[in-house]
């Protein structure tokens, strides 16, 4: 029996402040259902995860946001923590990128305080979505509508408010990517 997801890409954008199990847990999860996965950031290297506010491991980049295309995926997986998409919201690269994705109607799955980068790439209003509670006031005045679950789909648009959520995040999105019976 193959794994429900082989034949599907996953792009991951992250950046330095990453909160790591918000990256490392749905990347175990999507590789053991057979999903390929590619790490995208703001440039080469490695980025530099964290356990809330202590340094924890480091992580390979494969690809920039700037060379990289929705096209060549099938879903985007957002990771939180506060350093994280603070950077990258305000990256035009990784805005554009976002954009992509979300216009596409690609699954997208935002974590924490990943929803940020949702609100600078103006996919939020109109949308229902669920975040770490700090964000509730942001995504209101973005035009969103709030709500506190462990994971909310708005047609794709996957949110989780903490790592707690990862459990139900992970099912959801690998549900979603999964094909259809």
């Amino acid at each position: 029996m193959s794994a429900p997801l082989n034949g599907k890409r996953v792009a991951f954008l992250a950046t330095d402040g990453v909160e790591q199990i918000e990256l490392t847990r749905p990347w175990q999860d999507l590789q053991g259902a057979g999903a390929a996965l590619e790490l995208i950031s703001l440039e080469d290297g490695d980025i530099q995860g964290y356990h809330h506010l202590d340094k924890a491991h480091t992580f390979k980049v494969d690809k920039t946001a700037a060379n990289a295309n929705a096209d060549d995926y099938d879903a985007l997986v957002l990771p939180g923590g506060v350093a994280n998409p603070d950077a990258l919201r305000t990256d035009t690269h990784a805005v554009k990128l976002i954009k992509q994705f979300c216009n596409k109607h690609k699954p997208v799955a935002a974590i924490c305080h990943a929803p940020w980068t949702l609100i600078e790439a103006d996919q939020v209003e109109g949308r229902t979505l669920t975040s770490f509670p700090s964000l509730k006031t942001d995504i209101q005045n973005a035009g969103g509508h709030w709500v506190d679950e462990p994971v909310h789909n708005d047609n794709g648009l996957i949110t989780s408010r903490v790592p707690d959520d990862l459990d139900a995040f992970c099912a959801e999105l690998i549900e979603v990517l999964s094909p259809v019976a």
